[in-house]
């Protein structure tokens, strides 16, 4: 695993939103595997401030979210769905048919599940997967356990991970939903490339546990360790628990 430390969080979003571009350029039908949430939100502007200079064409490419509540139609305000409209979605040229997202307000959440990973695996798998990591150390909602499943599930959201969702819903945690439809942990780590955000003060004892930790089902972005071509992008602050010569 490669760590990479920026001087500041936009320097990093520069940074990652050309590193998409560059590989849409390689590879227009490229697959993208994308978060919601506090990290990605300046790589989102970046990307769009490249779709409209001409640099990014995302027309033959593919998205597939990793993530959205149980519960939420997708155009709840607090849904993920609308999240990524608001922030990407509504500002570039991903055709509609190629954007992919779990139904949190499916009937059957396991049928549902099933669905999105047969989408998928048709499409051959995540080229590129940007992720955030929760304080806990979940990645997508695939949340710390006894256990870690590998396929798309419904997972019951720990009070951490709730309460740092509270602020799209009013900050009435009261209000966040109790479980999420998520990607499981082996899509996330088949994909081809993994680009791991981190920022801030509040985001670095998770990335040195991440860094330096054993790999456990008690902190599921430790599996990432594994992975054959993963990096982990941090700011100074969220970095200041790792030496520098990583």
């Amino acid at each position: 695993m490669n760590v990479r430390v920026f001087a500041t969080e936009q320097e990093a979003a520069v940074a990652c939103a050309a590193h998409v571009a560059a590989a849409v350029r390689e590879k227009p039908s490229l697959v993208l595997g994308l978060p919601s949430g506090r990290s990605p939100l300046n790589v989102y502007r970046e990307l769009v401030a490249l779709h409209q200079r001409g640099e990014l064409d995302l027309s033959q490419a593919s998205s597939f979210n990793l993530d959205e509540f149980l519960g939420l139609p997708p155009d709840d305000p607090g849904s993920f769905r609308a999240y990524m409209e608001r922030h990407l979605f509504q500002h570039v040229n991903l055709a509609p048919e190629r954007i992919h997202f779990l139904d949190g307000s499916a009937e059957r959440a396991e049928q549902e599940c099933a669905r999105y990973d047969a989408q998928l695996a048709a499409v051959g798998g995540l080229d590129l997967l940007l992720l955030g990591i929760g304080s806990n150390g979940h990645v997508a909602f695939n949340e710390p356990g006894e256990s870690l499943q590998a396929a798309s599930h419904r997972e019951r959201l720990s009070r951490e991970t709730r309460q740092s969702a509270a602020s799209s819903f009013g900050d009435d945690v009261s209000r966040v939903p109790l479980a999420a439809l998520t990607l499981g942990m082996g899509a996330l780590l088949q994909a081809r490339r993994v680009i791991l955000l981190a920022f801030g003060a509040n985001k670095a004892a998770a990335v040195t546990a991440l860094v330096r930790g054993p790999i456990t089902t008690h902190y599921p972005a430790s599996f990432l360790q594994l992975h054959r071509d993963a990096e982990v992008w941090v700011d100074l602050v969220a970095g200041r628990g790792l030496e520098t010569s990583l």
